[in-house]
């Protein structure tokens, strides 16, 4: 007979149901298209977009526009919206309906200060009314699942968030997501998980918790220890996306995946940056690539001086010369070893 597999946590969000879910976290500069399609293709089980202001989508600004395209190949997928105007949101939210998304997320936890400064994001921690009036605003616009990601509250004197979870769920949302840290914190010092049992005693709807997760051990810690229903990856996906298919690997079979090898590394990491050229164009998809080499070259040996010449290359055949040469060379000292 075959052994089941163990159900850490489950998730549902609208007609998205998903066992022991590992989700990519909303990035800015971060999450656009094509790092969401290899990360789905690595095993998350669902992806979202960087936030978008509402302004800017009722502007139909041009940014903001290549932001909102989507995929079928990483469905599931949100697209977040940010903003501080309660019809700016309810309008941005029926655009974003009509292409056709899984579910809307609303931004309740940037603490960049220029968000904060348009008392967007995090800043609506310190007026939890008209966050509740925003949310419900948006929720009874739209046909979709609206879901919400918050934080703590804004510093570590004013945590509010298992009443506030209350509060939001009673405005209709299909699911919330905490960053277990608060808005001044940042994304400094230790996330409290301890948070999240709390939460969910005071709630019916799921919990995602997001906030130092960087190992697949520490996908499983959180399941265990907070009985959350979700587990959001940020930072650590960054220049690599491997980190979905060693953690759920990880739950599945308690066992610890091999890392992958250099020639896999290189041809996910060109594979990603030929995308991001494709999307954004050569310029700027070179340049903005260039925050992912650290990450897909992590733990290599003489990774740095290679980095150094891959951030200031403004070609791609170069890049691919660099890393295919790199790539011979570590297979030389493997052969000698």
């Amino acid at each position: 007979m075959k052994e089941q597999k163990k159900i850490y946590g489950s998730l549902k969000i609208g007609k998205i149901e998903v066992k022991n879910p590992v989700l990519l976290a909303p990035m800015e500069d971060v999450t656009d298209l094509p790092f969401r399609l290899i990360c789905r293709t690595l095993g998350a089980d669902i992806v979202y977009s960087e936030f978008i202001a509402s302004e800017a989508i009722i502007r139909d600004a041009k940014r903001s526009k290549q932001k909102m395209l989507i995929d079928e190949r990483e469905r599931p997928i949100a697209l977040q919206i940010f903003g501080s105007n309660v019809d700016a949101m309810v309008e941005a939210a029926k655009i974003i309906e009509k292409i056709g998304v899984d579910f809307i997320d609303i931004n309740y936890g940037c603490w960049v200060k220029n968000v904060v400064r348009n008392n967007a994001g995090a800043a609506l921690l310190k007026e939890p009314d008209k966050m509740i009036t925003m949310t419900k605003a948006v929720v009874d616009s739209v046909n979709v699942p609206v879901t919400v990601k918050t934080r703590l509250g804004w510093d570590r004197s004013s945590i509010i968030i298992v009443d506030l979870a209350k509060r939001l769920e009673d405005t209709g949302i299909a699911a919330l997501t905490i960053h277990c840290r608060t808005r001044i914190e940042a994304i400094k010092g230790e996330a409290d998980w301890s948070w999240i049992p709390k939460i969910k005693e005071n709630i019916l709807i799921p919990v995602i918790l997001n906030g130092d997760v960087k190992t697949p051990q520490d996908v499983k810690r959180a399941f265990e220890e907070t009985g959350c229903n979700g587990v959001m990856i940020g930072r650590a996906a960054i220049g690599y996306p491997f980190i979905f298919r060693e953690a759920k690997h990880f739950l599945e079979t308690g066992e610890e995946l091999a890392p992958p090898d250099i020639s896999e590394r290189i041809d996910i990491c060109l594979e990603h940056l030929r995308n991001e050229i494709k999307f954004k164009g050569t310029q700027r998809g070179l340049i903005e690539f260039r925050k992912n080499y650290s990450g897909y070259l992590k733990g290599l040996r003489d990774s740095h001086h290679i980095r150094q010449k891959l951030v200031t290359s403004d070609s791609y055949d170069e890049i691919v010369h660099i890393l295919n040469e790199y790539n011979d060379y570590l297979y030389s000292i493997e052969s000698l070893a």
